[in-house]
């Protein structure tokens, strides 16, 4: 069980050590992938979208932290932002964590479009993030103006790490300075999601929206295949009207079970968190295998593997939905 708290105590050298060079690496790391989008751009893409990137929903199931700790992006983010800055709070911040959810929308029915296929694309894109992500870094304090607002990642960080299996050290943020003054995933990853305690407001919300609408957007990519293969009609309908149609079917379902069973925002949340991440996984694990030619039956062992810790996630945040009405806070620093 993890410690509730709203501070974190420093890290140790040693830690300081150990985060920092695995920051440098994958920082390392994601400059030679950049590279090799434009070098061996077809090796490159495939490692990079069946190799590195589904990996990733696992981790934020076991904890966010792991990922938002060494992330290259959240690296350059944060390069000399500390303690300066702007404070991130009020209309702005809403407005931002609302445009990365957008983005990250754009960036799945992109991927179909051209980012799948056109490695010096996406190579483009991610230097263009980094850029903007250090930018932003010299306006707002720490990780205000990218990693806990714009960044198209974060609301998948929010919704499949908001019950973390295992407790994580945040070595970014020790003390944390308030770089955002509400929703924050590294103090808090139970109220970064659901800070409402009734489910139909919570539903109203940005972020209650695309929880309802996200199942949809990942079925829709998978149902459909890359341009020009799949048209940009054929593209839109699949991945943007399956958000559309996940929304209004789920937000339906959530609203009449709510109402009958009294149930707490906090598990409406976890049930959508986990219906997600069991979609992608029921296709991205085999998809994984057969993209670096494994048998047919090693994609079902890894499908069945991966379901069975979104089903352990599932059980243990209902568990602890149940145990709290949302009081407290996780300590994640």
């Amino acid at each position: 069980m993890l410690k509730r708290s709203t501070t974190g105590k420093p890290l140790s050298a040693a830690q300081k050590r150990l985060w920092s060079a695995a920051q440098v690496t994958a920082f390392v790391a994601a400059l030679a992938v950049i590279a090799g989008l434009v070098v061996y751009p077809d090796w490159t893409l495939r490692l990079a979208w069946f190799g590195v990137v589904p990996l990733l929903p696992a981790s934020f199931l076991i904890n966010a932290g792991l990922w938002r700790g060494v992330c290259p992006i959240a690296t350059a983010n944060t390069l000399g932002a500390q303690n300066s800055g702007r404070t991130l709070h009020g209309k702005t911040l809403h407005v931002l964590l609302a445009v990365g959810m957008v983005l990250l929308v754009v960036l799945i029915a992109g991927r179909r479009l051209v980012l799948n296929t056109e490695g010096p694309v996406l190579a483009g894109l991610l230097l263009a993030i980094v850029a903007a992500a250090f930018a932003l870094g010299r306006v707002f304090r720490s990780k205000a103006g990218f990693c806990n607002s714009l960044c198209p990642v974060l609301p998948v960080e929010k919704l499949y790490g908001q019950s973390p299996l295992l407790h994580v050290r945040n070595p970014r943020c020790v003390p944390c300075d308030l770089c955002s003054t509400k929703g924050c995933l590294d103090i808090d990853p139970v109220r970064a999601v659901a800070p409402e305690t009734r489910p139909f407001a919570w539903m109203k919300t940005p972020f209650g929206l695309f929880s309802l609408a996200f199942p949809g957007i990942i079925l829709g990519y998978f149902l459909t295949a890359d341009y020009p293969e799949a048209g940009i009609t054929e593209l839109s309908a699949s991945v943007f009207g399956g958000g559309l149609t996940s929304l209004v079917l789920l937000g339906a379902a959530v609203a009449v079970v709510s109402a009958v069973l009294h149930l707490q925002v906090r598990v409406v949340a976890v049930v959508l968190g986990a219906l997600s991440v069991g979609t992608y996984y029921w296709f991205a694990a085999p998809a994984s295998v057969d993209a670096f030619g494994g048998a047919d039956m090693l994609g079902i062992v890894l499908r069945t593997a991966l379901l069975a810790l979104v089903a352990v996630w599932l059980l243990i945040a209902l568990r602890r939905a149940g145990m709290s009405n949302g009081a407290g806070q996780l300590e994640t620093a």
